[in-house]
């Protein structure tokens, strides 16, 4: 593929081959493609499903018709883009495109009236764009997936490797690997479904919603359960209730399940970039790589950061996609259009992320020896313990005797064994105690993990 390097989105050059199943889906290709599909298809299923009302199809002529759209390649674009040229209207475009095609048989002529019958051009954009973003939400969630897969792998491979976990970044209870994977991959997989069971939705309903055009031509004609069946054909439910416009509120809960998929992946690769610096993880080195252009030594956790960024993009484009597509002066302005040709932008964006994630992912293994230095020098984190089971005994200023040996200072293995020794509490509870450390004050986190 060769790329245009005065694009000016670096979705089109430098990224282009990381997200070219996106930019297959969204592309003005893509879209005048669909485009193109739903005007046939809108012919045929007059001329087949609804036969009685309009002249059928001869199965030679239909053969002619699929065959045209079949063959539907970039000389197709050409032509239709010099057409919207002159016409400045894209969807008008489409139409006369077919219609010059249709007028080169002297069957399929008799047919030219019957291209774009009964519809505005935001029907056919409606179901446009439902189809383009039906199919980018199953590639976004394809890729979620594969990155929850690694996250389950990471999930009960660590489910045992004890970490010092920190809160307001001080040293906290200790938890497992396994247990904080287990997390993310549980919020994520919580938000795919969400996002899995959100219906596509498109307006075919004319002008303002209600059918005016098909009304008057033949009103016996149940055009709001027939038009459903057509949008069905593309997988698409129909809201009946509409303007000119679909409303696009099921765009914007889109946009807000990908925007919190996009900000739990933030989360994690924030934690991932912390756990590196924090030597937690260590990153597997790539001999070719260069981490700084000084500083020999440096292995950066640049893939985290690529991810931080534009998950970050992608989220205030998606942000904005919900807020604006959801208002639209009286029956109709066009102040979405130029908008919805920018939803790619935001799939686009989220998708380069969750490859910078997956890659970052897969840079990473514990760093066992200095995990173990820091849990060992962390033995206050015990003092919850302590003070808990002091509570359970009914020692009433446990806390505070807690508070007063280690707030602000290091606890040492001795000086913990020391004063467990020395506290007025069961035997049950003091072996409890004396038998614990940082490494093993980790509740129930490997069951978690499972």
């Amino acid at each position: 593929m060769k790329y245009d390097h005065d694009n000016i989105s670096p979705l089109d050059n430098r990224y282009a081959n990381k997200i070219s199943q996106f930019r297959n889906n969204f592309s003005e290709s893509a879209l005048i493609k669909i485009r193109f599909e739903i005007e046939i298809e809108w012919l045929l299923f007059l001329c087949t499903k609804l036969s009685k009302s309009f002249k059928p199809l001869s199965n030679e002529s239909i053969k002619k018709i699929n065959s045209f759209k079949s063959n539907f390649d970039d000389k197709y674009v050409i032509q239709i883009k010099k057409i919207e040229s002159t016409t400045n209207h894209d969807v008008k475009a489409v139409e006369y495109f077919i219609a010059d095609h249709f007028n080169k048989d002297k069957v399929l002529s008799k047919y030219v009236h019957l291209i774009h019958f009964g519809l505005t051009s935001e029907d056919i954009n409606s179901l446009s764009y439902a189809c383009l973003i039906k199919n980018g939400i199953s590639l976004f969630i394809n890729e979620s997936l594969n990155t929850n897969k690694t996250l389950l792998k990471y999930t009960k491979n660590w489910s045992n490797i004890s970490f010092l976990a920190r809160t307001h970044g001080q040293a906290a209870s200790p938890s497992t690997l396994g247990k904080e994977f287990k997390v993310f991959s549980a919020r994520l997989s919580r938000e795919i479904q969400i996002l899995k069971a959100i219906k596509p939705l498109a307006k075919f309903s004319g002008a303002t919603g209600n059918f005016h055009t098909f009304d008057i031509v033949n009103s016996s004609i149940d055009w709001p359960k027939a038009n459903k069946r057509f949008l069905k054909q593309f997988g698409i439910e129909q809201n009946l209730y509409t303007t000119q416009i679909e409303p696009h509120d099921w765009i914007a809960e889109t946009s807000h399940s990908i925007v919190r998929i996009n900000n739990i992946l933030t989360d994690l690769s924030q934690d991932c970039w912390m756990y590196i610096s924090n030597d937690i993880f260590k990153l597997k080195l790539n001999k070719n790589e260069v981490g700084s252009s000084t500083m020999p030594h440096k292995v950066n956790p640049i893939d985290f950061e690529n991810a931080e960024g534009n998950f970050g993009i992608s989220s205030a484009l998606f942000e904005f996609f919900a807020n604006k597509l959801t208002k639209s002066r009286h029956q109709r302005d066009l102040s979405d259009s130029t908008v919805l040709r920018n939803i790619g932008l935001g799939f686009g964006y989220s998708s380069l992320a969750l490859s910078s994630t997956n890659k970052g992912l897969s840079k990473i293994t514990p760093n066992i020896s200095s995990i173990k230095n820091e849990l060992d020098n962390n033995w206050e984190v015990l003092t919850e313990a302590v003070q808990t089971l002091m509570r359970y005994e009914g020692i009433p200023d446990a806390y505070e005797q807690l508070k007063k040996l280690s707030r602000g200072s290091k606890l040492t293995q001795d000086s913990y064994i020391d004063f467990i020794e020395n506290l007025d509490i069961s035997n049950v509870s003091k072996t409890k105690l004396l038998a614990l450390t940082p490494s093993t004050y980790i509740g129930i986190a490997p069951t978690l993990s499972k």
